[in-house]
């Protein structure tokens, strides 16, 4: 028995050591692992990344932080207000009686539908009005639709190396700039001509390639059909768009800032060719046009803005090129042909998909220039209606994109003659050609009702255009200062 005793006692003593031990190796591994980032290295594990994750980045040992109490509400919860139709009739009425609704001429629509619901509150004139640049509204929806925000178009050069030539290949960005001394600055950033050659001469001597005598392509096959829409008139060439290229610098403005380039490839590739020779390539001749082989491989490439960017630029300056240019895309990512035809018609194929009434409406391009173009205010309202929906995220660029009155774009300057109350609650693309003036938009009454509304008309007296877009103009800021919601 006492033998017995000593060998439990024996046991314990030997059990404690090893207790000790392992306690003391599980100490020698943590400082170990502390100091050498073992379970790092050995397991993945690793600190919170500060920048990924600055909110589970744990406070140092022995500092203590006060709970913070909630922050306050920047502004009070409140439920959407639908309009009541009796008060929006009461606000904008007078302004389409006697002498002030005869300056919107005899031909003209507006609209006003609860933004959220799509219910109409308030409804007069014609069933379709040429909607000018308000077009662009579907233009935008449809890009962003049919392509998506973050797409990128993007300008690459292409190496044919039996026949020593390099090809510049058009993709349809419609921001292409010369360098980036003219890019800076502007929004949304933008791709250049001198960068993509200086990357182009790169890696070319990466690949022991000597640069002299090289033979310089272009290529601008991307986009089909006619440059120029055969609806428009022939002095729209003159100073307010130029004809649609895949390949164009500085939206193909001469350099003189007067006009536009008759082949506005061929002066994109001439500025390449330039900007070759400053990064060391030597050009042989003068660039000619020649479709790039599709196993040609690619050198160098520059991507332009996200979609998204484009489209607000777009909206926001009424940019005609970079709106056609859109629609060629969408004709392309729906029809497979990047032209005015199939671009219209792929517009309002995506808009209908959308869930918006469009029938019985026409377009011929995607700036609105074309004075055949025929869309009913429903039309645009309900387009404005699905960008503006939560289920459309992705399209939420052509809410944001549009000009604020009284503060951004083409209405920066614009209903400063109506109420104050209007001044930032109305968000609304322009449309302007000879007699025809409109607006197209969201606006947010004085008590919180969200509406889509359209004022356009298309008959303005050719003494009276400027009489015209100030009722335009009025009819939305009555709107944003009326109290037209339920209840008030």
């Amino acid at each position: 028995m006492a033998r017995d005793q000593r060998h439990s006692r024996r046991r314990r003593r030997v059990l404690g050591w090893l207790a000790e031990l392992v306690v003391l190796a599980l100490l020698a591994f943590a400082v170990a692992a502390y100091h050498y980032d073992l379970g790092e290295r050995w397991f993945g594990w690793g600190p919170v990344d500060p920048l990924a994750e600055p909110a589970a980045v744990l406070p140092p040992v022995g500092l203590r932080l006060p709970e913070l109490p909630a922050a306050p509400a920047v502004a009070p919860a409140e439920d959407a207000v639908a309009p009541a139709p009796g008060a929006v009739a009461a606000a904008l009425r007078p302004q389409l009686r006697g002498e002030l609704g005869e300056e919107l001429g005899d031909h003209y629509a507006v609209l006003v539908t609860d933004l959220a619901s799509g219910e109409e509150a308030f409804s007069a004139g014609a069933a379709r009005t040429i909607p000018a640049s308000t077009t662009k509204i579907l233009t935008a929806v449809a890009a962003l639709e049919a392509l998506a925000p973050t797409d990128r178009f993007a300008t690459t050069v292409r190496w044919l190396p039996g026949q020593r030539r390099l090809v510049l290949v058009g993709g349809g960005d419609p921001y292409l700039e010369r360098s980036p001394a003219d890019a800076e600055g502007l929004y949304p950033e933008r791709a250049d001509l001198a960068t993509l050659a200086r990357r182009t001469a790169q890696a070319l001597r990466a690949e022991g390639i000597d640069l002299a005598g090289l033979r310089l392509g272009f290529d601008d096959s991307l986009f089909t059909g006619p440059a120029v829409n055969p609806t428009w008139p022939d002095r729209y060439l003159d100073d307010i768009t130029s004809g649609v290229s895949a390949l164009w610098v500085d939206q193909a403005e001469l350099e003189e800032g007067v006009g536009f380039a008759e082949d506005p490839a061929l002066q994109a590739a001439g500025v390449f060719a330039a900007a070759l020779e400053r990064a060391g390539v030597e050009v042989a001749g003068e660039p000619r046009r020649r479709a790039a082989p599709d196993d040609a491989a690619e050198v160098a490439r520059v991507e332009g803005a996200p979609v998204g960017e484009v489209v607000e630029r777009m909206l926001a300056t009424s940019d005609n090129q970079a709106a056609d240019v859109l629609a060629h895309h969408v004709g392309l990512a729906e029809r497979g042909e990047g032209s005015f035809v199939a671009g219209a018609a792929a517009t309002l194929d995506v808009v209908r998909r959308l869930g918006v009434p469009a029938r019985g409406d026409r377009l011929l391009d995607g700036s609105g220039l074309s004075r055949r173009n025929a869309l009913s205010a429903r039309t645009l309202a309900a387009t404005l209606r699905v960008a503006a929906s939560p289920e459309h995220p992705r399209l939420r660029h052509a809410v944001t994109g549009l000009p604020v009155a009284g503060f951004s774009g083409s209405l920066a300057a614009r209903l400063d003659d109506g109420p104050q109350d209007a001044l930032g609650r109305v968000r609304a693309k322009t449309g302007t050609l000879t007699s025809v003036h409109g607006l197209a938009g969201v606006v947010d009454t004085a008590d919180g009702a969200r509406m889509a509304f359209v004022a356009i008309t298309d008959s303005a007296p050719a003494d009276g255009e400027l009489d015209a877009q100030l009722r335009v103009d009025a009819l939305a800021a009555a709107l944003a200062a009326c109290r037209c919601g339920v209840g008030s």
